[in-house]
């Protein structure tokens, strides 16, 4: 899709090993982590860790090794919540720039501050602090539960939501399923380094793994996001408006979205459009 939208990228590609290498303590590499941070952009696909004591997430590790911040992924709930000044700024700051620079009007503040009053209190106040240096954008502050519904019965009241870790754990997987499931879902970490690493939301899915019937939609939207980051804004808004456009025709769609089509097919349609 990418080089049939004529996408100037030269690739990288690097694989999860089958031994954990002792300088990443997991089964992702040290190569692989070298080429994003010296690439300062990557687009990765789904990956599984392995059940059972002593294996690190690979996605945590990618997100603590890289300093990936601001994102709306699966993430660890811990018996201890912990939230932090330093760490709440900077992804309401992201949160404010993201909404100026994409010309969104509102930002979310989504909490439990009626409940948590010190931790998600100090994550609301940070939000204020921030709201207060774009005055041009409207801040609003909107209990979890209240937001659930809300999104359900209209989700066109909202633009931007920023929140903690996870409360977006539960609010994107319950936007997925507004608008068709996690197979068209796409996600962006973002650090504030400059690093970014999109990745489609869902999981690897290893029960149609090699089976050509997984639907690429989220990882080729992520890969649309992954392009605007990298300011290639043509080629983005066409490889968008020819999976939107493929997906509204209704002639080729996987078997998530109702249809019979392989992934194959799926992709070729796509590139048609283009």
């Amino acid at each position: 899709v990418f080089t049939t939208a004529g996408v100037p990228i030269n690739w990288e590609e690097h694989y999860v090993s089958t031994e954990i290498d002792p300088r990443t303590q997991s089964f992702l590499t040290w190569e692989s982590l070298e080429s994003v941070r010296r690439n300062k952009v990557g687009l990765k696909g789904p990956m599984a860790t392995p059940i059972g004591k002593g294996h690190r997430s690979l996605n945590l590790t990618l997100r603590k090794e890289l300093n990936l911040y601001a994102n709306v992924v699966r993430g660890v709930v811990e018996s201890l919540k912990i939230i932090t000044r330093q760490a709440s700024l900077r992804v309401a700051e992201y949160a404010f720039h993201y909404a100026k620079t994409h010309g969104r009007e509102r930002v979310s503040a989504i909490h439990k501050a009626n409940i948590m009053q010190k931790t998600d209190g100090l994550f609301l106040k940070c939000c204020r602090e921030v709201a207060e240096k774009y005055p041009e954008i409207t801040y609003e502050e909107v209990v979890i539960d209240n937001c659930c519904m809300m999104l359900v019965k209209n989700p066109a009241l909202f633009d931007v939501l920023v929140m903690p870790n996870l409360y977006g754990d539960i609010i994107s997987d319950l936007c997925a399923g507004l608008v068709g499931g996690l197979g068209l879902t796409p996600s962006c970490n973002i650090g504030e380094d400059g690093v970014a690493l999109a990745e489609a939301v869902h999981g690897s899915a290893p029960d149609i793994a090699g089976k050509n019937l997984a639907n690429p939609t989220a990882l080729l939207l992520s890969g649309v996001m992954m392009l605007r980051h990298l300011k290639l804004n043509e080629q983005a808004e066409q490889i968008h408006s020819a999976i939107i456009n493929t997906i509204a025709e209704g002639k080729y769609r996987t078997a998530d979205l109702g249809g019979s089509s392989t992934t194959t097919d799926f992709t070729k349609a796509i590139c048609d459009h283009l």
